[in-house]
């Protein structure tokens, strides 16, 4: 199979024409089967359906991964877990780490908690020898930043896990060094923004990723080609890239974003999160207030101790 190459097919089909023990890093974001509309995929099937097709583009996956290679999955919470048990208890790849992806700009909802994170799972078929490029990645500590501490590592340290606040409340401190991992999403108002898919992973997301997980001149596959953020990504860190996507208007868009990728552009976004995302016209207000220069502030008359009322 010819590298650096997008391929129009389903992608179960494509990933049996790899060939076996070849790829060196997978990154999948299927479908979350919670009814999102593509231009030529139904993305509400059955469970079990949708658990049997996942099985077997999985099964697919992991036969073409080389036998030091590494799995990632991006997956929502509705199949979360039953994804995680499939690859790893019947696919037989260990997992290694369960990283959230948190961001702002998630799905507003009335009567539950806002979404606004992703699972990132973090497989290996191999958990002795595998490829994880840490001081690609490693981050300042708190001892480094904070305490000025001499005892410090002068070249940081791994991302760990830990609570957070929202970004917004703490933006000159939102800490980089943690499995829970802020980036924006990809929204309409971003410079990276392609303007032609909904589901777009940030570059630099894919960039820790990809950094991590392979070195230069190594393949990256992704089965399921959306906005083509993973292989641009790809070429622009100087791996070879596979990529597969169903539909034709999608594959012919990601064809077009690859050919104005070159390797060793700069990624979109910003390493650091909180000045990635533009401003909004005007600055930031404070609440009540409009952002009119004119304008008085206004008082918000709020019923008191009534059930449900969203402020």
């Amino acid at each position: 199979m010819e590298l650096n190459k997008l391929y129009h097919g389903d992608c179960i089909e494509g990933l049996a024409q790899v060939p076996e023990g070849s790829i060196d890093l997978i990154f999948a974001d299927p479908p979350f089967n919670i009814g999102y509309k593509y231009d030529v995929y139904e993305d509400k099937r059955a469970a079990d359906e949708y658990l049997d097709w996942t099985r077997k583009w999985g099964a697919a996956a992991v036969k073409a991964l080389k036998p030091t290679g590494t799995f990632w999955l991006a997956i929502g919470d509705d199949f979360a877990a039953e994804l995680k048990l499939i690859f790893q208890r019947e696919l037989g790849l260990h997992c290694r780490s369960w990283v959230l992806w948190y961001y702002t700009f998630g799905v507003q909802c009335k009567f539950k908690f806002a979404r606004s994170h992703t699972h990132l799972f973090h497989f290996v078929k191999n958990p002795k020898t595998f490829t994880f490029n840490h001081m690609d990645i490693r981050v300042p500590s708190a001892r480094q930043l904070v305490y000025n501490d001499a005892r410090s590592n002068p070249q940081g340290r791994l991302p760990d896990d830990t609570w957070i606040l929202r970004p917004q409340d703490i933006p000159d401190n939102f800490p980089p060094e943690n499995d829970t991992w802020y980036f924006p999403r990809v929204c309409g108002t971003f410079g990276e923004r392609a303007g032609w898919h909904g589901c777009q992973m940030p570059e630099q997301l894919l960039a820790r990723i990809i950094r991590a997980s392979s070195n230069t001149g190594e393949t990256v596959l992704d089965p399921f080609g959306g906005s083509g953020s993973t292989l641009v990504t790809a070429k622009k860190l100087g791996r070879n890239f596979i990529g597969f996507e169903l539909s034709e208007e999608y594959a012919k868009r990601i064809e077009e974003r690859l050919k104005q990728t070159n390797v060793g552009d700069p990624l979109h976004g910003s390493d650091t999160p909180v000045a990635s995302a533009p401003k909004t016209p005007g600055g930031q207000i404070q609440l009540g207030q409009s952002n009119t220069p004119s304008a008085k502030p206004r008082k918000r008359k709020v019923p008191a101790e009534q059930p449900g009322l969203l402020v």
